[in-house]
């Protein structure tokens, strides 16, 4: 069984999210027709995502690079991203176990009524085999492996749950959510962050949402325009010639302009199979309500989310110049920033400002915690037999970087059993109130 598991998961999102959603929809009623198109058209819209990104990334990275060289860096730690983080995850036997893991204790949850989330995006999983082979990698235990999946598992549907109103709200996205490892965390980071703006004299009254800028400054404000010009000035921070700095202002723009398309043919597949889940859960549970758990590159075409994330990329190269104790050389996640701050972005109504500000302090967390974490993701990565390319310190930023990545580790190295059954019990205690309590006073 693990190693169908292991294969299924290895055909990657885009193969494993389409069966999912057709099954899905199968078994919830949909007509066999309709369930297809829908899972072809996910598959179609996370292919269309995932080449926007790798041109991102693609272009990105170069300047990246030529940026470390005029700024002299000499970090130790390269930061390979997510594609290989989840590699590593789901390249151990505990990591294989994230999948049915997963899928028990949403089944158990939903089953008690203590989430509304039906997790379709499985594949992501690897979020939670990732913070469970650090915990392995300090430990070596492999029980508490185990129970640090599940106590994870159970945080991220206790998160999908709160944030669900505002990604109904923000995006206009009914009956979604994202219980998804690298985003859900920025959330609750920008819920204090924008108490304190709200309090800043000045500050509190800067309108930057994406619509306001268009009124004020026109074409200047067009989200194609503002990719244009940070893609130039990104060009300008790297040295490149005329022709290149050109190249990557067309680039950064087309990103803008290409990823809310992709996000609106996911969309287009996943409505269906949203509206037969609700259907399905009023005809035998009536009075509960289902969202449907997606990955976050929903939300990452987001005009506000695109342009606060191209604007954090120089930003995150400088911090982890300037930043005393940094190790992290930025590299294979600064394509993934959008992921990370795109709930943050919900939180502030979309102000691009408060967007950038908090997503700079958010950065600059995330690099001083994968610079913590590096020796674990290294040894983890090992064990799982990844090629290393020659580096003898590796990370993945914005998973690696995360708060509760930070957790889980800090309670490793000091009481394992206690602080992971605490965020266990406090995560169940959550789903309880929110699910059960909450609804009950309104």
């Amino acid at each position: 069984m693990l190693e169908i598991f292991q294969k299924f998961i290895d055909l990657g999102a885009i193969v494993v999210l389409p069966i999912l959603i057709f099954l899905f929809g199968m078994l919830l009623g949909t007509k066999p027709k309709k369930a297809f198109i829908s899972g072809i058209t996910v598959g179609i819209g996370f292919v269309g995502l995932n080449l926007i990104i790798d041109l991102l990334g693609s272009s990105l990275g170069p300047a990246a690079q030529e940026m470390v060289k005029r700024f002299g860096l000499n970090l130790t730690t390269i930061d390979v991203g997510w594609p290989a983080a989840a590699a590593i995850s789901y390249g151990t036997l505990l990591g294989s176990l994230a999948i049915p893991i997963g899928i028990g204790v949403n089944i158990l949850l939903l089953f008690l009524g203590w989430t509304k989330t039906l997790m379709v995006d499985m594949w992501n999983f690897w979020h939670a085999a990732f913070v469970a082979s650090l915990v392995f990698a300090t430990t070596g235990n492999f029980a508490l492996g185990i129970y640090a999946t599940v106590a994870y598992l159970v945080m991220i549907y206790l998160l999908a749950d709160i944030i669900a109103p505002a990604i109904k709200k923000f995006y206009g996205f009914p009956n979604i959510t994202f219980p998804h490892g690298t985003s859900a965390p920025g959330f609750l980071i920008a819920i204090p962050l924008n108490w304190i703006f709200d309090r800043i004299p000045g500050f509190n009254k800067i309108e930057a949402d994406p619509e306001k800028i268009q009124d004020r400054f026109g074409i200047f404000g067009e989200s194609t325009f503002m990719g244009l010009i940070i893609g130039i000035g990104m060009g300008i921070l790297a040295g490149y010639d005329l022709g290149q700095i050109l190249q990557l202002g067309i680039k950064t723009s087309a990103v803008m302009v290409i990823m809310p398309r992709m996000v609106a043919l996911l969309m287009e597949g996943l409505t269906p199979i949203s509206e037969a889940a609700n259907q399905f859960v009023q005809k035998r549970f009536p009075g509960r309500e289902v969202n449907i758990g997606m990955d976050s590159a929903l939300s990452v075409g987001h005009p506000a989310v695109l342009s606060s994330s191209l604007i954090l990329v120089p930003i995150t190269i400088l911090l982890a110049v300037v930043l005393p104790g940094n190790q992290t050389l930025p590299f294979g996640d600064l394509a993934t920033i959008p992921f990370a701050v795109c709930l943050m972005a919900a939180v502030f109504r979309g102000n691009i400002v408060r967007t950038v500000v908090g997503g700079t302090i958010y950065m600059a967390s995330i690099l001083y915690i994968t610079s913590w974490v590096a020796p674990l993701v290294t040894r983890a990565a090992q064990s799982a037999n990844f090629d290393l390319a020659g580096n003898t310190s590796i990370t993945a930023m914005v998973e690696g970087g995360l708060w509760p990545t930070l957790l889980f580790v800090f309670g490793a190295n000091t009481m394992p059993w206690i602080i992971i059954s605490l965020i266990l019990l406090v995560s169940l205690a959550g789903l309880f109130y929110v699910n059960k309590i909450l609804p009950n006073k309104k």
